[in-house]
């Protein structure tokens, strides 16, 4: 591995009921002026090649940069390990094959500043399985890391063996690879589930009518 950079692609999981946001889609939600998606989509201006696993149907035009590939998990709402797979083979088919993947939630507006921490620690590593953001207070994020994306490959296609993708958790599709956990700046891995969480990020909606509405939509990798 260069010991200045390591190659990776990236998968940003955006699918999802938002059922604790009363179905605003989380990616819309704005952030010192941009929405998560787009602070996501910032946050992996490092990887190779960039997929969007969620419904960009309501996103306008502009919202996905030249070249940012969108999938869905099937099925829809399929929870989080079953859109890492499918952000895996969007990847395969468009002949993206970097030696690592970086796996973001849309709903963390301060993960760039973890990004960094966790290329410098994999290489620090010198490889591996992969690296997993810690907050400071001890609680693991695997929604923030950077893994092998052939052992991740390895993974899904046992979860699927066993009937265990669809439903399936991260840490059960992330359980056989010996990930290391790095310790990230404070704050840089809050997400938002609720709206009590939004308010504490300083977070609006794009759309305030769309909170009253309940204007369906999909959000991160999982139910919630």
């Amino acid at each position: 591995m260069d010991k200045r950079r390591c190659d990776y692609d990236a998968v940003i999981l955006a699918g999802g009921r938002s059922s604790r946001l009363g179905g605003v889609p989380k990616q819309t939600l704005l952030f010192q002026g941009a929405t998560l998606l787009q602070r996501s989509l910032a946050a992996a201006s490092g990887a190779g090649r960039t997929v969007v696993v969620g419904d960009t149907s309501s996103l306008p035009a502009a919202t996905l940069p030249p070249g940012v590939l969108a999938c869905r998990e099937e099925p829809v709402f399929a929870g989080p390990a079953a859109a890492i797979a499918a952000g895996l083979d969007a990847l395969s088919h468009a002949g993206a094959a970097a030696p690592y993947l970086l796996v973001l939630a849309c709903d963390m507006p301060l993960v760039s500043q973890a990004v960094p921490v966790l290329h410098a620690a994999l290489l620090a590593a010198g490889g591996g399985a992969g690296v997993m953001a810690c907050g400071p207070d001890g609680r693991a994020q695997p929604l923030a890391g950077l893994y092998s994306t052939g052992r991740l490959r390895e993974a899904a296609r046992d979860l699927a063996a066993r009937g265990a993708l669809v439903n399936g958790s991260v840490r059960a599709l992330l359980a056989s690879l010996d990930v290391q956990l790095v310790t990230v700046p404070a704050g840089t891995t809050s997400d938002v589930d609720t709206w009590d969480d939004a308010a504490a990020l300083g977070i609006a909606a794009k759309d305030p009518a769309e909170t009253k509405t309940g204007a369906g939509g999909a959000n991160v990798g999982g139910n919630s």
